[in-house]
C-alpha cells in the first residue's frame, strides 16, 4: 500500500508555526470582544433596552476605525517583510509612520464626530429618547477613538515582530479594567451612579486610554520602535500606505455595512435592534479567531514573500484558509449545541423589551449565526492572504460588491419592506458572506498567482 503523501502546506512544521502565531493573536483579539461582550452583558442585564444605543453609535465610529485599520495594515506587512529578510532593527520607521497615521485620522475624526453626532443621528431618522441616548454615547466614544487607533498600530507592529504574547497579556489587562469600569458605571457598584449605555461608553474610553500607555511602554522596551532605522528606501512610505489602502476600502465597506445593519434593525423596533445586536456580539466574538488566523496568515505569507519563497507563499496561504474552515465548522457546531446557554448569559429568560420576549428570539438566531460564521471566516483569511501576496484592490472590490451592493439592499428589502424582521436581515448577511467567501477563494487561487504584484514583489 503506497504511503500517503500530504501536501506541503499541511506539514507539521507549517501547522505548528501557524498555531504558534495565530493562537496568541486570536486570544488577544478575543480580549477586545470580551470587553464588548462584558459591555453588552452588564448593560443587557441592567438596561436591555439601551443595548442598541451602543451598537448604533458605533456606526460612524466604525467607518473611521475600519478605514484607518486598513491603512495601518502596511505596518504589519512591511515590518514582517523586513523581519523576514533579517532587518527587523530597521522597522522602527514603519511603526512611527503608523502612529502618525493613527494620530491624524483619529484626532481629526474624533473632533468631527463630537460636533456632528446630533445631526448624524437625526439624519439616520432617530428621534426623542432614542436619538438622545445614541448621540450621548457617540460623543463619549469619540474620546476613545484616537487611543483605539494608536493601539491598533502598536499591536500590528508587535505581532509582525512575532511578539503576540505581549499583545495578548496586555489586552487581558484591558478586559479586567473594562469590567471594573462597567460594574462601576453601568452596574452601580461601589456607590457609583448607574449610567446605562453612557456608562459603557465611559468604560470603553477609560480602558482604551489605559491600554495606550501600556502598549507604548512595551513597544519602547521590547522593540526597535523608537530607535534609529537608517535611511528609508525611495517610495517606502507611499508603498506602506498603498499596501493598506485596499484593505481600508474593504474595511470601510465591511465594517460600515455591518454596523449600518444595526441602524436598520433600530428602524424595525427597539426589540429587534436589541436581539440583532446581541446575536452580532456572538458572531463578532467568534470572528476574533478568524482575525487571529487572518493576521497570522498575513504575517507568514509576507515573511515568505519578503524572502522570495514562491512555494512557501502558496503553502502559507492554503494552510491559513484550510485551518479557518475547520475552526469555523467547529465553532458553528458549538453555537448550535450551546445556543440556550449563550442566550441566558446575555439576558434574563423573562426579559421584555417593548412588550416582546427577547430570550426565545435570541436562542433562535444564535443557531443561525453559526452558518454565517463559516463563510465570513473564510472570506477574511483568504483576503488577508491575497493582500500579503501583493494584491490589494481585487479583494476590496469583493467586499464592496458583497456587503454594500448585496447585504445592505437585501437586508432592507427582507427585513423592512417584506417585514421579515431580524430573520430577513440575517438571511441577507448570510447571502453576502457566501458570495464574499467564494469570490475571495477564487481570487487567492486563480487571480493572485497571475498578478504583476505577485510576480514582481
Amino acid at each position: 500500500m503506497p504511503k500517503r503523501v500530504w501536501p506541503a502546506w499541511a506539514s507539521l512544521t507549517e501547522i505548528l508555526d501557524l498555531l504558534r502565531l495565530s493562537v496568541p493573536i486570536a486570544v488577544s483579539r478575543a480580549a477586545f470582544m470580551f470587553m464588548l461582550l462584558t459591555d453588552t452583558i452588564v448593560l443587557g442585564r441592567n438596561e436591555p433596552g439601551e443595548v442598541p444605543y451602543i451598537l448604533i453609535s458605533w456606526f460612524p465610529i466604525s467607518l473611521v476605525i475600519g478605514f484607518t485599520m486598513g491603512l495601518l495594515l502596511g505596518v504589519s506587512v512591511l515590518t514582517a517583510e523586513l523581519s523576514g529578510r533579517g532587518q527587523a532593527a530597521r522597522s522602527g520607521r514603519v511603526f512611527r509612520r503608523g502612529l502618525l497615521t493613527a494620530l491624524i485620522c483619529g484626532g481629526g475624526s474624533a473632533g468631527i464626530l463630537f460636533l456632528s453626532a446630533d445631526s448624524v443621528f437625526r439624519l439616520l431618522q432617530f428621534e426623542g429618547e432614542f436619538h438622545a441616548g445614541v448621540t450621548d454615547v457617540a460623543r463619549i466614544l469619540s474620546f476613545a477613538l484616537m487611543a483605539q487607533l494608536l493601539n491598533t498600530a502598536t499591536t500590528f507592529y508587535l505581532e509582525a515582530l512575532r511578539k503576540p504574547v505581549l499583545v495578548a497579556v496586555t489586552m487581558y489587562i484591558g478586559v479586567v479594567v473594562n469590567l471594573i469600569f462597567d460594574l462601576a458605571f453601568v452596574g452601580g457598584y461601589w456607590g457609583m451612579p448607574q449610567m446605562g449605555a453612557s456608562g459603557v461608553a465611559i468604560a470603553t474610553t477609560g480602558t482604551s486610554v489605559t491600554l495606550f500607555f501600556v502598549f507604548l511602554t512595551l513597544a519602547a522596551l521590547h522593540t526597535p520602535a523608537f530607535k534609529s532605522s537608517g535611511p528609508s528606501p525611495a517610495g517606502e512610505w507611499v508603498r506602506q500606505l498603498r499596501v493598506g489602502l485596499g484593505m481600508a476600502v474593504s474595511n470601510l465597506a465591511e465594517f460600515g455595512s455591518f454596523n449600518f445593519t444595526h441602524v436598520m434593525a433600530g428602524w424595525i423596533s427597539l426589540a429587534a435592534a436589541t436581539v440583532y445586536g446581541m446575536v452580532f456580539q456572538v458572531i463578532a466574538f467568534v470572528f476574533m479567531s478568524f482575525l487571529g488566523l487572518g493576521t497570522a496568515t498575513n504575517v507568514r505569507v509576507a515573511e515568505r514573500f519578503g524572502r522570495g519563497e514562491e512555494a512557501g507563499v502558496v503553502n502559507a496561504s492554503r494552510l491559513g484558509v484550510t485551518t479557518c474552515v475547520l475552526v469555523a465548522l467547529t465553532c458553528g457546531a458549538l453555537l448550535l449545541i450551546l445556543k440556550t446557554n449563550i442566550a441566558a448569559v446575555f439576558v434574563q429568560p423573562d426579559a421584555i423589551v417593548e412588550g416582546e420576549a427577547i430570550y426565545p428570539l435570541l436562542v433562535e438566531f444564535i443557531a443561525f449565526a453559526g452558518l454565517i460564521l463559516v463563510f465570513d471566516g473564510v472570506q477574511n483569511v483568504a483576503s488577508m492572504a491575497s493582500r500579503a501576496r501583493g494584491l490589494s484592490w481585487t479583494p476590496a472590490s469583493v467586499h464592496l460588491g458583497s456587503y454594500v451592493l448585496v447585504m445592505i439592499p437585501f437586508a432592507y428589502i427582507l427585513g423592512l419592506k417584506l417585514e421579515r424582521g431580524v430573520q430577513g436581515m440575517m438571511e441577507a448577511v448570510l447571502m453576502a458572506s457566501v458570495i464574499a467567501s467564494v469570490a475571495q477563494i477564487v481570487i487567492l487561487e486563480r487571480v493572485v498567482p497571475k498578478s504583476d504584484a505577485y510576480k514582481n514583489g
